[in-house]
């Protein structure tokens, strides 16, 4: 018998896919869907089959029984509460934009469920990411983009460890999603055409404003006032839960011509409202680094870097601060860094690391 690996399997196709690949490999494998739902009704009330939905229990198990592996639902709902969900609450609470992906794969698809499995006595964890790990000549463990661009899925899995890396498996990172499903549709398996799932999973019904009701309730902010970069008084907003560095729709104030989010005071309960050019900036700083392709940054480098998940890259000189933190110089203007989304360093094809941006410097 092979190396044993416990494949995260999520009801989804690449998941799927990415245990019967491990099986053809001549590993071990055994099927895993991680409980992450907090009640019924949530799981219930989802409809694409997301990752956390009750549905994904169904499709997975049907999945595992086609390609003859064993297969178990673990519990991790404290684990994707504390590091996930509550993440999420206190860093709108703080006027900023959170990436509950990234918290999830770093704390919960890899954290706890990589301690769970090694418990159990397996050698790797597996998922159907589009992504490639392999090991640096420097030793370090590496994730590389995916062999197709358009499903490439490195920037939310930059936070990884050398030790998570070194105990994962992506073997779906070798292949483009049409060859994914023609392989699922190959082998009969029940989810071949199923769609991905697009939304944050534990809000299905994208109101992210009455999420944070139900679970901050009156830490909530009210209402407060929209202002220009001056301070001068534009209107009265929602509240500044319901507001991200960028967005122009939903901000229901005339002002006869477009106007953007360009900052938001958690300290005033005010947002600040500008034009497209204010959104603009050639240094972005972020803190909270993990290092990934090197151990740090001894001296500044020249990378493409990220600053959310569908933006395309831009080049631009990467500094270590003396507190730690990185600040990145770009030679074009990036559009809206929201502070708490990531920023992402790449190194060719390699992530070199990131962080969590802090604003601009």
């Amino acid at each position: 018998m092979g190396q044993k690996v416990v494949a995260g399997m999520s009801g989804g196709v690449d998941s799927s896919v990415a245990a019967y690949l491990l099986k053809k490999q001549g590993y071990e494998v055994i099927g895993v869907t991680m409980q992450i739902w907090q009640d019924e009704e949530e799981g219930v009330r989802e409809e694409n089959g997301g990752c956390c939905g009750l549905s994904a229990v169904e499709d997975a198990r049907r999945v595992a029984q086609a390609l003859e592996i064993p297969y178990y639902v673990m519990n991790f709902k404290e684990e994707f509460k504390r590091h996930v969900m509550d993440y999420f609450t206190e860093e709108y609470l703080r006027g900023r934009t959170p990436n509950p992906c990234i918290a999830c794969n770093r704390y919960v698809k890899w954290e706890a469920l990589l301690k769970r499995s090694l418990e159990i006595g397996a050698d790797f964890i597996a998922t159907g990411h589009y992504a490639r790990i392999h090991r640096l000549p420097n030793g370090r463990f590496a994730i590389r983009n995916s062999v197709t661009a358009q499903k490439d899925q490195t920037y939310a899995l930059y936070n990884l460890t050398q030790f998570q890396l070194a105990h994962t498996l992506m073997p779906v990172g070798d292949y483009n999603k049409e060859e994914i499903r023609q392989m699922a549709e190959e082998l009969g398996l029940p989810v071949a055409h199923k769609p991905d799932s697009q939304e944050i999973c534990f809000i299905p019904d994208h109101d992210y404003a009455a999420f944070l009701e139900r679970t901050a309730g009156e830490r909530v902010p009210g209402p407060g006032n929209f202002v220009n970069a001056k301070g001068e008084v534009l209107g009265r907003h929602k509240g500044i839960t319901h507001y991200t560095v960028g967005q122009r729709r939903g901000l229901e104030l005339p002002m006869g011509h477009r106007i953007f989010v360009t900052r938001i005071c958690p300290e005033t309960d005010e947002v600040v409202l500008g034009e497209n050019q204010e959104l603009l900036t050639s240094e972005v700083r972020c803190g909270q680094v993990n290092w990934m392709a090197a151990e740090g940054l001894p001296e500044p480098r020249r990378v493409l870097a990220k600053i959310r998940y569908n933006h395309p890259g831009e080049y631009g000189t990467i500094e270590q601060l003396g507190d730690g933190s990185v600040v990145c110089t770009f030679e074009k203007p990036v559009r809206a860094a929201a502070p708490g989304q990531a920023m992402v360093f790449y190194d060719g094809e390699d992530v070199l690391g990131g962080g969590t941006i802090l604003g601009e410097t």
